[in-house]
């Protein structure tokens, strides 16, 4: 029996691997040729890389790791939405097996359950093409948590459908990409309402660490046309196009 038949089914093409040091550069390196919705997974990631060149490593089995390769992509001005059309494919992947829980997006893409990280996203761009990987923590037990604000499907005291987490996140991925792509923008395919409805970033007080090595604090209000969150930090409105965003309370 395939473990994986559901996500064969919406993936162009499908390798499961026993093991990878990072699912993102191991499609990289495989991508010349590759058709769009190419899909690597494993259980067993062994160097994966999140946003801001962080590290993340897992105990083998106790997570998911999945790569998409991304072909058929919207204009240039429209490619800032696919981290987030990522990020509300697999909080609603996330959301159908844990019902009960508040599921959401940290801007950009994080997805957390009832305030904790379950879930980190990573998109890149690779000749011509957008690689993005995502790692969901399924089977790592509360003790192997690498730090408090993260959560499991078993820490939870549930049992993730590894088969059909993937499946939901590359089919609702897809259809949200080749939309923008249809639609020339993010208003206009619906995304941005469907991201604001995700964030649980919005109408908190928000950290702020900027690629310069700035900070700002203040709260986060909404999702601009480019997928930037806006920040009213003392009554001056910012565009954030990037940067490492901390929930600080409710606002």
């Amino acid at each position: 029996m395939d473990p994986f038949a559901r996500t064969r089914t919406v993936a162009a093409r499908l390798e499961v691997v026993e093991q990878s040091p990072s699912t993102n550069a191991q499609l990289r390196a495989q991508a010349a040729g590759a058709p769009h919705r190419t899909v690597l997974l494993t259980t067993d990631q062994t160097a994966g890389r999140g946003r801001l060149d962080r590290t993340w490593t897992t105990p083998a089995g106790s997570a998911l790791a999945v790569s998409v390769l991304l072909r058929d992509l919207p204009e240039p001005d429209a490619l800032g939405w696919i981290p987030l059309a990522a990020g509300v494919a697999m909080a609603d992947a996330v959301a159908r097996q844990l019902p009960g829980h508040e599921v959401g997006v940290k801007w950009p893409n994080d997805v957390l359950v009832d305030g904790r990280k379950i879930c980190g996203i990573l998109a890149e761009a690779a000749h011509g093409a957008v690689i993005v990987g995502a790692g969901v923590n399924t089977a790592m037990a509360a003790d192997q948590l690498p730090v408090p604000t993260a959560t499991s499907f078993a820490a939870l005291d549930a049992q993730a459908d590894i088969d059909r987490i993937a499946a939901d996140f590359v089919a609702g991925l897809g259809r949200r990409v080749s939309e923008l792509a249809a639609a020339g923008g993010a208003d206009a395919s619906g995304l941005r309402p469907e991201a604001e409805k995700r964030c649980l970033s919005l109408g908190r007080v928000v950290d702020v660490s900027l690629p310069d090595g700035t900070r700002l604090r203040g709260t986060a209000e909404a999702l601009d046309s480019d997928g930037r969150l806006l920040v009213d930090a003392d009554g001056v409105r910012h565009a954030v196009a990037a940067g490492d965003v901390v929930h600080a309370r409710l606002a």
